[in-house]
């Protein structure tokens, strides 16, 4: 190749730098941009991002302070069950494994969700069809059945990204050994026991950390989609080379969630609904 050849080479390699960064820079100033968004007061705003997933209702919600955390006590557990999840297998050195639970698990995590769309189902009866439920529904249980579904989740979503994210995962499931699934199970009950404690300096910890589980979990399925559409999947070696897609979901996840938002205000005042 000439030295011409290099040149323009060098050049056109600078040019798609240069692009990349200036897209890098315009998708995390939209973002800013839609997380800066009213309401102003944090509290305030992850109330909004949660009312985009859940209904809210009070009497399902857990109280901090004589505050409403964001999400009710089923979805709490859920989002917040679904971080911890992650950040215990992140901790137990499952950070790039690539395949889902060994079918040991499989059982017990069905388990989970059963216990999770029981409950769901036992505290509706009443709610929506005035019907007597099978047992008598509490906020706690709420909580737990909540919390295991975002165990499950966590227990798969973490594999989905690393298959779909990186070229060299590791050829292991993520739930490997007994002591793994201990180590999921103490996060949750963590997360289990912080909400049902009702701590007052636990307020703002817990209901931002349930906005951010939102636009995060949200975020992170639409980066997933993000890299099957650009055809990235499988490709990376490092986190630069997919942070651009892994932007543009974030984005369009905060561009969902305000959509689903808008779209529930009309609905509540064309319709009158309940929540």
């Amino acid at each position: 190749m000439s030295t011409r050849e290099d040149r323009l080479a060098v050049l056109l390699s600078r040019l798609r730098a240069t692009r990349r960064l200036w897209l890098a820079v315009a998708l995390a100033l939209s973002a800013l941009a839609l997380l800066a968004l009213p309401p102003a007061h944090p509290l305030d705003k992850a109330d909004r991002y949660a009312y985009a997933v859940c209904h809210r209702i009070a009497d399902h919600s857990y109280f901090i302070a004589g505050r409403q955390l964001p999400l009710c006590a089923r979805c709490s557990g859920t989002y917040l069950g679904a971080l911890a999840g992650l950040g215990a297998l992140l901790g137990i050195g499952r950070g790039r494994a690539r395949r889902f639970p060994a079918r040991r698990f499989w059982p017990v995590l069905g388990a989970f969700m059963a216990a999770w769309a029981v409950d769901g189902v036992n505290s509706y009866l009443g709610f929506f069809l005035a019907a007597a439920p099978l047992y008598e529904p509490s906020n706690l249980l709420r909580l737990i059945t909540g919390t295991l579904e975002g165990l499950v989740i966590a227990s798969f979503l973490l594999p989905l990204f690393n298959l779909t994210a990186w070229a060299a995962a590791e050829e292991e499931p993520v739930l490997r050994r007994w002591r793994d699934l201990a180590a999921l199970l103490a996060a949750g009950a963590a997360v289990v026991g912080l909400v049902a404690g009702g701590w007052e300096p636990l307020l703002y910890p817990l209901a931002l950390l349930s906005g951010a589980g939102v636009v995060l979990l949200v975020g992170l399925v639409a980066g997933v989609f993000m890299l099957i559409i650009l055809r990235r999947e499988g490709q990376a070696r490092a986190w630069r080379q997919i942070a651009l897609p892994l932007m543009a979901g974030l984005v369009a996840g905060l561009l969902l969630l305000a959509a689903i938002g808008l779209a529930r205000d009309w609905l509540t005042a064309t319709l009158g609904l309940p929540f």
